[in-house]
């Protein structure tokens, strides 16, 4: 018996439920966008660990952690907005309402 990604039978940007959890599914130039930024974040991490072994003074430390924080809000907002423009609309638009639910969770999560 063969198997159909069920994912290539949505619509872009449509979020899909499979094996019990939800996919996104971004366009190549959002995914190279955010995993753009990330690469960025993920260097700018070994960064600082490399400060820190270096006895960096650390309001200098201080700084590039929130210079990281920012860019991860970044990468945040990002992906809220693609996900309200797509998964979200989607699934309002097939009754779903639970998904505002989730989503007040999730933006909680976001502005700790």
């Amino acid at each position: 018996m063969e198997l159909v990604d069920q994912s290539s039978l949505q619509p872009p940007g449509h979020c899909s439920t499979e094996d019990c959890g939800r996919k996104s599914h971004h366009s190549e130039k959002v995914k190279n966008s955010i995993t753009s930024r990330l690469n960025r974040i993920e260097g700018q991490v070994r960064g600082i660990k490399g400060l820190i072994e270096k006895d960096t003074y650390c309001d200098d430390v201080l700084n590039q952690i929130a210079s990281i924080q920012s860019a991860l809000n970044g990468v945040g907002k990002l992906l809220l907005e693609h996900h309200m423009r797509s998964c979200v609309i989607d699934r309002i638009q097939e009754g779903d309402t639970e998904v505002l639910t989730e989503l007040l969770t999730t933006m909680n999560k976001l502005m700790k």
